[in-house]
């Protein structure tokens, strides 16, 4: 008897949670609806080009036309919005992204981004997608509209899938379905404390883990090759390594990690490899470009690995890497790295300080990721003929005081920029401007 009280009252408390879940969650937008046109405002097309007192229009979720407001008739358009003294954006891409596998970190049965297992290639992200997560409205907020979701765990994470933010299940959010393998490199060295003194010390398994993900290729490859009755999902997964249909995403930081993962690459004849990450990247630099090897920049708001460091290394990685030549965006893994995600364009914010362009900030999180995960013909600028993906911000986006999204669309779909956030603090303002606490 007592149990049955115990589970009535379980499913009471979920029931409760579910009604207070679903009473926040926002019904995905409606197709564009007639020609929409965006005039007067300052248009960062992505490709490192802006263009002042800019026009923007796009119907059917295709952008058709880009250029002045001089060269463009309002009347022709079904809906005009002003955007003198704003700035327009293609929308903001966060790669390497957890977002949608959990909801809660203090709760493990929100937490939906990693299998057991060391080698799971046909892990695939995308079906655990949480399209009612109440994270992703306050990153929308931010202009952060698609992301690339991505498993972790294990030697072999599984596959990666591009998703857009606004959908009703995780079928409909699919840009791209398994766009790439990650692949988490074995640690070389660790950091041994002893006595109050820190050693630098290589890790005994390093040769014997690197042998088993050479191994692991080696049957893939040699499964890719056969034409056998008998599948095997694991090397099934694996196939479009070889074909450039998937990249190998290759988490790792230090010199000698990324240096085998090169050598690797070339070993095995991988079409496409991005290192995720990427500390130490400058440092090998000429090999990246060489090699057509691209970067994911790990968040840039964090400090140095070592004490002999510039203290301001991973603030000015951006413009390292780009004076290289090496092609790179910017992504922002780490802790609390799901809500952490809306701060992926003050990322691109603080590259720009230490050095890079206003316009190369916001490639770096546009064109650049969207050239990375394969999708820069459809999206990542402002272009004629691609998706209509696309912010309008009151003041600069890369800027934490200024940036305030007005207006966003996916795929030319009006987005709902209200999130739980803007609700709590609305409903504390009208509490404490009731009892005049606050001032108006």
């Amino acid at each position: 008897m007592q149990k049955m009280k115990s589970l009535k009252r379980l499913i009471l408390v979920l029931l409760a949670f579910a009604a207070a879940h679903l009473a926040n969650a926002q019904t995905p937008a409606p197709a564009q609806k007639g020609r929409i046109l965006l005039l007067g405002g300052t248009a960062h097309l992505g490709t490192g080009d802006k263009i002042e007192g800019a026009a923007v229009g796009f119907e059917n979720g295709i952008i058709t036309f880009v250029g002045s407001e001089k060269n463009v008739t309002p009347a022709e358009w079904d809906e005009v919005i002003d955007t003198h003294e704003k700035h327009i954006y293609p929308g903001f891409i966060a790669p390497n992204s957890q977002l949608g596998l959990m909801e809660i970190e203090a709760v493990r049965a929100t937490k939906d981004y990693a299998e057991v297992g060391t080698f799971k290639p046909h892990i695939r992200s995308a079906i655990a997608f949480n399209t009612d997560s109440e994270i992703t409205p306050t990153v929308r907020s931010n202009g952060v509209l698609m992301g690339q979701i991505t498993p972790a765990g294990g030697t072999i994470s599984g596959t990666s899938s591009i998703m857009q933010f606004d959908a009703w299940n995780w079928e409909d959010a699919i840009v791209v379905e398994g766009d790439g393998i990650h692949l988490n490199w074995p640690l070389v060295y660790h950091k041994h404390r002893q006595d109050g003194q820190v050693n630098i010390q290589k890790i005994k398994t390093y040769e014997q883990q690197l042998q088993e993900i050479q191994s692991y290729f080696q049957q893939a490859q040699a499964y890719a090759k056969l034409n056998s009755e008998t599948v095997d999902v694991r090397m099934e997964a694996m196939k479009g390594l070889w074909d450039g249909t998937l990249a190998l995403y290759v988490h790792a930081d230090d010199v000698q990690q990324i240096t085998e993962a090169v050598a690797l690459k070339k070993q095995f004849g991988i079409a496409r490899m991005v290192i995720v990450g990427g500390y130490d990247s400058h440092l090998v630099a000429d090999m990246l470009r060489d090699n057509e090897v691209a970067v994911m920049v790990r968040r840039t708001h964090t400090l140095p690995r070592y004490a002999e460091d510039d203290v301001d290394l991973p603030f000015k990685l951006p413009k390292l890497l780009e004076d290289e030549g090496v092609l790179y965006c910017l992504e922002n893994s780490g802790s609390m790295s799901e809500m952490g995600t809306r701060n992926l364009p003050f990322l691109a914010g603080t590259a720009v300080a230490y050095g890079l362009t206003y316009e190369q900030g916001v490639k770096a999180i546009t064109y650049n990721t969207a050239r990375i995960l394969g999708i820069a013909d459809r999206l990542g600028s402002i272009e004629k003929g691609k998706e209509a993906t696309l912010i309008v911000s009151d003041g600069d986006a890369l800027d934490m005081r200024t940036n305030h999204i007005s207006h966003a669309w996916i795929n030319g779909r009006t987005i709902d920029l209200d999130n739980r956030q803007e609700q709590l603090y609305r409903k504390y303002e009208s509490k404490y401007k009731r009892e005049g606490t606050l001032e108006e």
